[in-house]
């Protein structure tokens, strides 16, 4: 949402309020609903978090503030309605565990439903249920967070927190949370260990902070249990890309237009309101029993005059829409292959498609058929130095006249050799991984002049690399002589104390060389927020290294049970708007797409054949001027 929307609301624009309560109700009902888990308030404490936001929004002082205000409102309805049931003990959840909104699917059973999840994603939407109320309401952030709908300056803003003690806390409850996972994959298991058995035999099977501890003990100290603990992949991987969670319910024609509902705009509304119009409007998302969509994350469409409002979802067909909305945000879920259970699944609004080596293409799974867009006519081509594009053998002889058309100033194959040589196009070798490095240097020294090292060392699938490892081979790369670039972690450049900031604590440490960062970036955001949360990450990455940055895979693309793609539209527009914003970054140095060839209609390749770009290519061809 621009700033201009919320400046528009402020002043009374009622369209522009209109579209600013349609985007950010889901995030407010995931706020509440995953803090409160489904209770029966949710819809009360989302409803007076409105209320709030529109009543406040006159008043506020910086518009482009409003994500981290609105969120901080939301925080603050949570806390109050805990406070409320601390001096009430004997309603809602603390007396009855039946008074929810529905028994028998809490908000961890909604994401499980709703988002499709499965395998070690299901397994934390589950673990969840066993943390206290104060991890509870830390998590409704940071798996927003994780996921690439807020910041950590918004998590910060919104807990009153200073940044380090945000990082402590946040620390703290994913620790409680891998226990309460463990407790999940216990319960599950099957033969169950008898002694674990014995301890559950007093328990009255509800999941509470206190079981959560005496059965997470067990599981530690019981030598038949304690495989509960292993392969449990990092918890932020497993929601990075997941999308919001769907307002479970359908308006009807009662709401005529929700800003007016909500401010009281024409005659009546307001004592509407008060009476409990909105309230019962709200209450519906819970108690809808068949939700108008499927699955993915939803986006509400305000439609027409009529004010008839429905759930629009991706990949789903609609009812006639004759006002514009917004599109949706879908999760992402980069497959990885794991032990215990085997799931497609994800690695951050930042996950690459590491189900298998580089030099295969991205799963041809079944996905939405895209939607189909004719292109009129073929923009002209713009080169650029910035411009790359990764390829392999897959494409052949089609290598070379892609590049050459494409307009590429650079190409990578994740390979010391190139697969093709174009006159006019910089080769950049790679050494992928730590099986081979001193001939994989040889060769690299002798095809180009900037070398890429290590690709995604942070994922088992890929080279598979401590920072310990990849640290003992560093000095063999400085001694090339080339420019010398980072590993590309598949997510989490940013994150403190993690797989590349462990690495970089070293550079620093041995006194070592790195001349610029390779990142990777795959969205599953497919709405236009999707450039925004692209440049946050590089900015972060950025702010904490002061080192120039290769983009060196990105697209939009998510997995769920297969792989799923944007529609065309979607991609063109995220090509056109992220190379323009990457163009612009004086600090970005380089940035390549992925990949230059096309496996199948409506996958992210630039190319069907060595001479025929796809819209996607297109797109691509024209950008970097």
């Amino acid at each position: 949402m621009s700033t201009a929307t919320v400046i528009a609301a402020r002043a009374g624009d009622q369209r522009a309020l209109d579209a600013l309560v349609g985007e950010y109700l889901p995030l407010i009902y995931n706020i509440v609903g995953r803090a409160l888990q489904g209770h029966a308030d949710v819809d009360d404490v989302v409803q007076e978090t409105m209320l709030r936001i529109v009543d406040g929004l006159p008043r506020l002082r910086e518009p482009e503030s409003f994500r981290s205000w609105a969120v901080a409102i939301a925080m603050s309805q949570v806390r109050d309605r805990h406070r409320r049931q601390v001096q009430a003990p004997l309603v809602g959840d603390w007396a009855d565990p039946t008074d929810s909104a529905d028994p028998g699917a809490d908000f961890a059973d909604l994401a499980i439903t709703r988002l499709r999840l499965s395998g070690q994603r299901q397994e934390v939407a589950e673990a969840t249920r066993w943390l206290d109320h104060d991890d509870r309401e830390l998590l409704s952030l940071w798996w927003l967070e994780a996921a690439g709908q807020l910041d950590r300056d918004e998590v910060v803003e919104a807990l009153h927190l200073t940044r380090q003690h945000a990082a402590v806390r946040i620390q703290r409850m994913k620790a409680q949370l891998d226990a309460a996972r463990a407790v999940v994959r216990a319960l599950a298991a099957r033969p169950r260990c008898p002694e674990f058995g014995a301890v559950l035999h007093s328990w009255d099977g509800r999941p509470t902070a206190l079981w959560r501890k005496r059965l997470a003990r067990h599981t530690r100290d019981c030598r038949q249990c304690d495989r509960a603990w292993t392969d449990m992949i990092a918890a932020e991987r497993l929601l990075a890309g997941v999308a919001l969670v769907p307002v479970p319910f359908v308006f009807t024609a009662a709401a005529a237009n929700t800003g007016a509902l909500l401010t009281g705009a024409s005659a009546g509304t307001a004592a509407t309101v008060k009476g409990g119009g909105f309230k019962a409007m709200l209450a519906s998302w819970v108690a809808a029993s068949k939700p108008a969509m499927v699955g993915l994350a939803a986006t509400v469409v305000l439609a027409g005059t009529a004010g008839a409002v429905y759930i629009a979802t991706q990949g789903e067909s609609q009812p006639a829409i004759t006002a514009a909305a917004p599109s949706g945000s879908p999760d992402q879920a980069p497959p990885q292959a794991e032990s215990v259970p085997t799931e497609s699944m994800p690695a951050q609004s930042v996950l690459a498609p590491n189900s298998t080596p580089p030099s295969a293409s991205p799963s041809a799974a079944s996905s939405p058929t895209p939607a189909k867009t004719t292109v009129a006519a073929l923009p002209p081509a713009t080169k650029s130095a910035k411009k790359g594009a990764s390829t392999n053998d897959k494409f052949g002889s089609n290598n070379a006249p892609a590049l050459r058309d494409v307009q590429a100033g650079w190409f990578y194959n994740w390979s010391p050799s190139p697969v093709a040589n174009v006159s006019g196009v910089e080769f950049v070798p790679m050494v992928w991984g730590g099986g081979n490095v001193a001939a994989d240097l040889a060769k690299a020294k002798a095809n180009g002049k900037t070398l890429l090292a290590f690709n995604e060392p942070d994922l088992k699938e890929q080279s598979n690399m401590t920072p310990q490892q990849v640290l003992d081979l560093w000095p063999q790369l400085q001694a090339t002589g080339m420019r010398l670039g980072s590993p590309a972690p598949a997510y989490g450049a940013d994150t403190p104390g993690g797989w590349f900031d462990q690495f970089m604590t070293g550079i620093r440490q041995r006194g070592y060389r790195v001349d610029f960062i390779a990142l990777h970036w795959y969205g599953g955001d497919f709405s236009a927020n999707a450039t925004n949360q692209l440049k946050t990450y590089i900015q972060n990455v950025y702010n904490r290294y002061h080192l120039p940055i290769w983009l060196t895979e990105y697209a939009l693309m998510r997995f769920d049970n297969g792989t799923v793609y944007p529609s065309m539209d979607q991609q063109v527009a995220f090509i056109n708007s992220s190379t323009a914003m990457l163009q612009g970054l004086s600090y970005v140095e380089r940035y390549s797409w992925f990949l230059l060839y096309s496996s199948k209609p409506g996958d992210t390749g630039l190319y069907s054949n060595g001479t025929t770009p796809t819209q996607v290519g297109a797109a691509y061809r024209a950008a970097g001027g």
